[in-house]
């Protein structure tokens, strides 16, 4: 059984600040984080942890792992990290209004191309990094397809995510 990892980084990066902002009581709750714009902002992500936890230690079982986002400043070492603890980046610029755009998009295309390109739907697993709802309609119908589907993330991740009998 082989694995393939999609990481919204936006998505896995703002949420862990938020869920650090409440271990470290700077919030009551992820909901006040969230509501009130609260997070650690001297929380640092490993990225070889994120990538043995989601992917597992075996190389032979990672056929791809791969970390979406948008480009950085140009002195930010994010993703030279995360390249260096053995992720794919893929990476996009921001819109004029300094936006995220193209992320979600290209995690799905990604996810289906491999799907139906790459991967055998008896032994491969597909994982995905993230917890917006924007990502459903491709999960669920990959999983009616017959593929294996893992959702990582936290308990608050969309209600329709938490809801789906694969996450």
């Amino acid at each position: 059984m082989s694995n393939f990892v999609y990481v919204d980084n936006s998505n896995v990066f703002i949420e862990i600040k938020r869920v650090s902002a409440v271990k470290k009581g700077l919030a009551k709750n992820i909901y006040d984080a969230m509501n009130n714009n609260i997070s650690d902002n001297n929380y640092r992500l490993d990225f070889a942890k994120l990538h043995s936890f989601t992917a597992g230690n075996d190389p032979a079982k990672i056929k791809r792992i791969v970390l979406f986002g948008s480009r950085p400043p140009e002195n930010d070492s994010l993703w030279k990290i995360a390249k260096s603890a053995g992720f794919e980046t893929i990476i996009f610029d921001r819109n004029v209004v300094n936006k995220e755009k193209k992320v979600d998009t290209a995690i799905v295309t990604a996810m289906m191309q491999d799907a139906y390109k790459r991967m055998n739907k008896r032994e491969d697993v597909i994982t995905l990094v993230a917890g917006d709802a924007d990502f459903l309609a491709a999960i669920e119908a990959l999983h009616d397809d017959g593929f294996t589907i893992e959702v990582f993330f936290w308990n608050h991740a969309a209600q329709e995510l938490l809801e789906t009998s694969f996450a």
